[in-house]
Parts: structure tokens; sequence; C-alpha cells
């Protein structure tokens, strides 16, 4: 069995796609590499897991915030996702964040810079989600329990006023969740870790509240029974099966073509923006033939010229040849990729017992209780992650219109 280190390994600030996408991101080494990632994690769940595996909580906070000492000439700075641009913006004064940044941001990222700056950070860039800065922490009460609030995206997260972490947060005037480090000569060649106990290497302050994304408690209230345990054993043996019965022609060709990845992961979008489920394979077929075709439509009916129109005819057949010439395997590609995201439920709904905090989506109807964004499996020996998200929950709610995210005051 491959381990986590062979599967996905986010590079810098690179995105980590969903892991069921695997599939049509890296053909067949991409869905053999989803199919044993699950098998880890349910190890994992069940005690039984050989090789030690760590997960993280993805917070949903916003934005993201690296700080860390600049090698080039010693310096402390913070910035944001840009630091690994060509050319990084590094904030290492408040003239370089007045120069960069108005608004919110610039008092945030002025906050971040005075007060990460006395943390201790001696070498190497760390990488966080900004959860709060001062002013951002409201009350509320539920059921007649008093709570702390703060909302940087879509997760409004609650803490009860009277408990130490409450207090802890009143008192700050930053918070932040570390869960990524980079280390390396230059900023350019810095690489990855993640899942390291970053807190206990920085100093601490009372006006930083701070934690790492590591998830706790694994081993209490997130541990699948043996009835559980079988569920999801069963259905990663029918995603074996339906992996071997796909032509790996047909899995690769998707692998080596942008345009097709993108079209298929776009369509699948579509069910995910109104939270709804996929319906069975062969409509699923049916309805990306459809999708796709209406999408170079309206590609080819915006073109003036026959020239251009006959281009996007022909850039629309080659995309439709090469990917529903054996639409059996594609069946079955989607019927395998279906699978994934139900053994992938299960372990989120497990993983989600031992959460320590409230989290709420705020809807124009009030508040709705909601689970933390998703999940990163990680292996501690080399870094390499796997993101997974609920995403007919939190995907949906980040395209809802219905959900008031952190900026809607």
């Amino acid at each position: 069995m491959l381990k986590l280190s062979q599967f996905i390994t986010e590079q810098k600030n690179t995105h980590m796609e969903h892991l069921e996408d695997m599939i049509f991101n890296d053909g067949v080494e991409g869905a053999r590499s989803a199919i044993n990632s699950l098998r880890s994690l349910r190890d994992m769940l069940s005690g039984h897991s050989k090789t030690k595996v760590n997960v993280t909580v993805k917070w949903d906070g916003a934005p993201a915030v690296f700080a860390g000492i600049d090698p080039s000439d010693g310096k402390f700075f913070v910035a944001k996702k840009g630091i690994f641009n060509k050319n990084p913006q590094l904030y290492k004064t408040n003239a370089d964040i007045d120069q960069y940044l108005s608004g919110d941001l610039n008092k945030k990222f002025k906050i971040a810079l005075e007060h990460f700056s006395k943390l201790g950070i001696k070498r190497g860039v760390y990488q966080g989600d900004l959860m709060f800065t001062s002013g951002d922490i409201k009350t509320m009460s539920s059921e007649g329990v008093k709570y702390y609030t703060f909302q940087p995206n879509t997760i409004l997260y609650a803490v009860p006023v009277n408990s130490n972490l409450g207090r802890k947060i009143k008192k700050a005037k930053v918070g932040i969740v570390w869960h990524t480090t980079y280390s390396g000569n230059s900023i350019e060649n810095m690489k990855a870790s993640f899942g390291k106990n970053i807190v206990s290497s920085l100093r601490s302050s009372s006006n930083v509240w701070m934690d790492d994304a590591t998830y706790r408690d694994v081993s209490g209230n997130a541990s699948f029974t043996q009835e559980e345990n079988a569920n999801v054993t069963e259905i990663l043996s029918k995603a074996g099966k339906l992996f071997r019965g796909i032509n790996s022609t047909s899995l690769n060709t998707i692998a080596n073509d942008e345009e097709l990845k993108q079209k298929i992961k776009a369509y699948n979008n579509t069910y995910v923006r109104v939270g709804s489920k996929f319906p069975e394979t062969k409509k699923h077929v049916k309805g990306l033939y459809d999708y796709i075709t209406n999408w170079y439509q309206k590609q080819i009916d915006s073109k003036k010229t026959d020239d251009a129109k006959q281009k996007w005819k022909e850039k629309r057949d080659i995309v439709l040849k090469n990917l529903f010439t054996d639409t059996q395997s594609l069946s079955i590609m989607f019927e395998l990729m279906f699978a994934l995201i139900e053994a992938k439920q299960l372990i989120i709904d497990k993983l989600n017992n031992a959460s320590s905090m409230g989290t709420f989506l705020r809807t124009k109807n009030g508040l709705k209780t909601t689970n933390q964004e998703g999940f990163v499996a990680i292996d501690n020996l080399s870094g390499g992650a796997v993101k997974i998200v609920d995403r007919l929950e939190f995907s949906r709610a980040n395209f809802s219109n219905d959900i008031l995210k952190g900026w809607n005051k």
C-alpha cells in the first residue's frame, strides 16, 4: 500500500484539490492514491494504522498570513499569498504595508507585523489562517450560554465566555491557526512541511491567541466501531473493483489534457453550487456531454467570423472525441468518484465528532449549525497531504448567496 507521502504534496502555497478529483488530475496513479489514502484514514480511525498518520483541521480563516525571517537580510516580515511569486511582497515595516495594502487588510497586517514579530521566530517561515484581530470579537447568546464569536470567512466560530479559551481569545489582539512551516536558504527555494507542532516552538504572548491546526482526540470520540469499519471497508472494496475495471488509457487521457480536466470539474461544481447530490452514473455522463456541448456552442455563437466559429467547432469536436469515445470507462470513472465520496463522507462524519469549538453558518434567517471546513491527512515522516472536505456542505456554503460571509456586516 502506498503511503500518504506518495499522494499529494503541496509545494509551497499551491492549491490542494479535493481527494476525488485526484482521479481526473493524475489518472491511474491519482485514482490508486485516492483509494489508498482513504484506506489509511480508515485504519487510523480503527486503531490499526501501521504508520503514524495525523489529521489537521482546515480552519476557515482569512486571509492567509505568512510570518518569518527573510534569509536574504535576516529581517522579520509578514506577507500574503503572493510571497512565492516571482516578485514577492514582504512587509517588513508599516510603510511597506501602506505601500501595498489599504482598508481592513492594512489594519490587520499591521497588527500581525507588530505582534507576530514578538513570537521569537529566528529562522524559517510559518503559514497560518488569520482568525481575528482587535475589534472582530463579538458576543452572542444561545440556549442560555454566552459566547465570544468571530467570523473571518464563511464559518462563524463560537467559544463560551466562561471558559479558559474564551478568556484567552477575548484578551488577544490577534488570533491565528498555524498549519505549515517553510525552510530554505531563500524564499524562492523554500520547502513546505505540514502538521508540525508550531505553537510549542514559539514564544507565548497574551496578545496572540494561536493554535496548531492539529486535530485532537482522534483516538477518543473519533474512532470507528467494528460495524462502521466494516461499512467503510465494503465501500473501499467496491472502489478497488471499479478502479480495476477502468481503461487506464481513458484515465490518463483526461489527466494529460487540461481542457478535459477543467470541464469535468466545472460540471461537477454545478451540483456543488446548489447543494445537490450527483445523479446516477448514466445521467451524469449524459449531463457532462450536454454541459460541454452547450459551453462550446456559446463560444461558437459569440464569434463573428466563420473562421473563428470553425476553430471553436474543431476544439469542441476534439474534446468530445477524447472524452466520450469510451463512455463505459467514463461511467465507471464517475461511479468510482461516487464511491470515494461516500467513503470520504463517513470518515468526515467520524472526525467531526471531536470538534472542540462551536461552528455555525450565518444565514439571512439566523444561525445554522455546521461542521469544520474539512481536514487534511498528513504523513508525519514526509509531510505528504491530502485534503478531505464535505463539498455538499462547506463548498456549497462558499458558493451560496444565502450564507452571510465574514465581510457581510
